[in-house]
């Protein structure tokens, strides 16, 4: 009760409206930002070392923190897309950085991101995929996303479902199996300069 108490004094004696105005409810988030369906959730800063961002695709009971970026109603699709080399190549050439960590952002990473024009059966064939990805973690339940995602020692079974992953997105994409990381951030470039020019005219 004391602590109630605090946060009650504490919002009370805010210079700003919004926050006075949740000391009647000291008990309770003032600010909510919990997903209430499945989500992806992000990083905000994650290793340079990584082919991977170690994005998440979780239930709702999960509790989210300051330190992630999530993405509600989400689909499995999207966390294929997302989780894929194309948007990890976007990622690396658009972020900002923490020292030379990734810091993922919401406007200007994922919210600049193309996505590809995909037909229901193409997205289901993402799905089954991105599913591929999340079974493979599950062979280590005692393994953080740190430790599976860790260059050195990545399980082979889950950079497998990876790479397989990884062709069906850039073949959506109608890139090149054999594309650098270079040429699809250009070809994204190009794509995001036409979706640019379209909202403009």
């Amino acid at each position: 009760m004391q602590r109630i108490e605090a946060v009650k004094t504490f919002r009370l004696n805010s210079k700003r409206e919004a926050t006075r105005r949740t000391a009647s409810t000291p008990s309770t988030f003032s600010v909510i930002h919990q997903p209430i369906t499945e989500f992806i959730l992000f990083p905000v800063i994650s290793s340079e070392k990584r082919d991977y961002i170690p994005i998440g695709f979780v239930s709702p009971d999960i509790i989210v923190s300051y330190a992630v970026f999530t993405v509600p109603n989400a689909s499995l699709y999207h966390f294929g897309i997302l989780t894929s080399n194309v948007h990890n190549a976007w990622t690396r050439a658009i972020c900002g950085r923490l020292e030379m960590r990734y810091r993922y952002s919401g406007s200007i990473v994922y919210n600049n991101f193309p996505w590809p024009d995909a037909t229901d059966k193409q997205k289901a064939v993402v799905e089954k995929l991105a599913q591929s990805v999340l079974d493979a973690r599950a062979k280590f339940p005692k393994s953080s996303l740190a430790d599976l995602y860790d260059p050195l020692t990545m399980p082979p079974d889950l950079r497998k479902a990876h790479n397989t992953l990884d062709k069906a997105v850039m073949k959506l994409y109608g890139f090149d199996k054999d594309m650098s990381e270079p040429e699809i951030v250009a070809e994204l470039m190009e794509m995001y300069q036409r979706l640019v020019a379209t909202d403009e005219s």
